[in-house]
């Protein structure tokens, strides 16, 4: 059974005129009109870039909207260190990663299974571990997956990408090879994020952060920081790259001048790639990253520097650069994205769900092709930092709480 935090409250609560009446014990409602209702932004702080503008209208701050429909909450299992990453498999069970190295099944029966065996040691240290993990689209014959971790290395630790086949009868991986390592390693333990998603054509998207200190090599293409890189599942540049045969650039990579990305999906609409990642003190961004595409960091950049300087120049547009589809000043500190497909709440069909570290909610994004048109923060009533999203076979919305004492949550109708 599971453990419900969420119950019926008084019918003339739904008809209140505060977004997201609650009770104490955490139950949801929204109680407006769905997008397009007109409201001002969520988001009511002063931005910390004092003076930027955004580069076309709706490009931050959009326009607030309310669900309709009242949702309730309920903890699937908890007792998880830093779980960082969530997956379905065929059955319905669930694969979950916790940061200090575990891999983890939740059975049909929401029982946490003991660690599996065979994961590759990680660098548990800070920011990093174990994090993201994907299933083979021939899983249910193959039962392979690919995950990503911090590596450690004689020169530090890197962001590596690892493949392996998941022997569940005895709670062990199998054939486990490294197949992707990103270059160079480094000492620094910041934005070593990382997600992999599966494209349509069976090759690996991969996130790497710019590991902080080293910001700048974002911008060159001798290197992995900073970059979404395209791997075939035996960790090759696949075929279609934008640099392949390119004298000094990576052949892996797909788009650089990124920052941070801990948040990756393919939109089950076109099979784009879309992503959002971390800026300093402002500059989340949301991007569908195209092949070749330069993204700014740090050249540009919305926000300013955790010291309170800007960043580089202190400019938001530059030519060749590329502009995101939308971002946050103050950040959320984005963490885990999913677009909303299934059948138990119709009105999200379409929205791009984001999990919010530091924003402590799910912001859910009304989308209009690429433009971002409403925006609602979901969940704030947990209190805690949202480390991955995921929707569940079933339609129901399953988040990560990231903490020591970490949970997974089940978001479904009240």
């Amino acid at each position: 059974m599971r453990l419900t935090v969420a119950v019926l409250f008084a019918a003339a609560a739904l008809s209140a005129g505060a977004c997201h009446a609650r009770t104490a014990d955490g139950a949801g409602s929204g109680n407006g009109a769905g997008s397009g209702s007109g409201d001002g932004p969520v988001e009511t702080r002063p931005p910390e870039g004092n003076g930027q503008k955004p580069a076309f209208a709706g490009q931050t701050r959009a326009p607030g909207v309310h669900s309709k429909t009242a949702y309730q909450t309920s903890v699937v299992v908890g007792g998880l260190d830093h779980p960082w990453a969530l997956q379905f498999l065929p059955d319905g069970k669930m694969l979950v990663t916790e940061r200090p190295g575990r891999l983890r099944i939740i059975g049909a029966d929401d029982k946490l299974s003991a660690p599996i065996a065979g994961v590759p040691a990680v660098e548990a240290k800070a920011q990093g571990g174990l994090q993201d993990i994907a299933l083979d689209p021939n899983f249910a014959k193959n039962h392979t997956l690919y995950f990503t971790y911090l590596e450690p290395r004689a020169e530090g630790s890197g962001i590596a990408v690892g493949r392996a086949v998941l022997d569940e009868a005895g709670g062990k991986l199998d054939a486990v090879k490294t197949i992707f390592r990103a270059e160079p390693g480094y000492t620094d333990d910041k934005n070593v994020g990382s997600r992999v998603v599966v494209g349509r054509d069976g090759n690996l998207f991969v996130t790497i952060g710019d590991r902080f200190e080293l910001k700048d090599k974002a911008q060159t293409l001798d290197n992995d920081l900073g970059k979404v890189i395209r791997i075939t599942p035996e960790g090759a540049p696949a075929k279609g790259n934008p640099f392949l045969g390119r004298k000094g650039a990576r052949p892996e990579i797909w788009s650089y001048g990124h920052r941070n990305q801990e948040s990756a999906a393919i939109n089950p609409a076109d099979g784009r790639l879309w992503t959002v990642e971390h800026g300093a003190r402002g500059g989340d961004e949301v991007n569908r990253p195209d092949p070749g595409k330069n993204y700014g960091w740090p050249v540009i950049t919305y926000g300013i520097d955790y010291s309170g300087m800007p960043v580089g120049q202190g400019i938001t547009q530059h030519a060749g650069m590329e502009q995101p589809l939308y971002y946050w000043d103050p950040v959320i500190a984005p963490s885990g994205m999913a677009f909303y497909e299934g059948p138990l709440f119709p009105e999200w069909k379409g929205n791009l769900l984001v999990g919010g570290l530091r924003g402590q909610h799910v912001a859910r994004l009304v989308l209009n092709g690429t433009k971002v048109v409403g925006e609602e923060r979901l969940l704030t009533e947990l209190k805690k930092r949202i480390r991955d999203v995921r929707v569940g076979p079933d339609g129901a919305v399953y988040v990560l709480t990231d903490e020591k004492d970490g949970s997974v949550v089940r978001v479904t109708p009240r």
